[in-house]
């Protein structure tokens, strides 16, 4: 299994950080990489529930997408598995800043690929890709907050 990770240091709360995530006319917004948009045509935000969505590049092209949220825990954790093609496994940490919670948040975002062969085939696509989407889940919470 290969493992892509990355952290971000986001000024807002916990609970401002996960509802971005939860609300999906805001995951709309910001998910996917620079250029993306998105249309949602399930998005069922329980354990065992079901998102699907189809992301339009700026290419052109339209990208189906099936995700199971196999472990939401409030204001703490995500666990989804993107079942096309390329499956993976996403695991989204939130930690609270220790000494002032309200104060901002740590993102842990961790992407595992059964295949160590696929993941080293889109490992130039992916980090980048990773890196734009929490610069924009950071940009969808600024624009929140003005």
């Amino acid at each position: 299994m290969s493992v892509f990770k990355t952290s971000r240091f986001f000024s807002e709360s916990v609970d401002a950080v996960f509802q971005a995530f939860a609300s999906p006319e805001r995951l709309a917004r910001w998910w996917g990489p620079d250029g993306f948009t998105n249309t949602f045509d399930v998005f069922e935000f329980k354990n065992g529930g079901s998102w699907r969505f189809t992301m339009h590049g700026p290419d052109g092209q339209h990208y189906p997408n099936v995700v199971v949220f196999e472990n939401i825990e409030i204001n703490r954790l995500l666990v989804l598995s993107h079942v096309t093609q390329p499956a993976f496994k996403l695991t989204i940490q939130f930690e609270p800043n220790k000494e002032s919670p309200s104060l901002g948040t740590t993102v842990t975002w961790q992407q595992a690929f059964e295949s160590a062969d696929l993941a080293a085939s889109i490992q130039h696509i992916v980090e980048p890709a990773n890196e734009q989407n929490l610069s924009r889940w950071q940009k969808e919470l600024a624009q929140e907050a003005s």
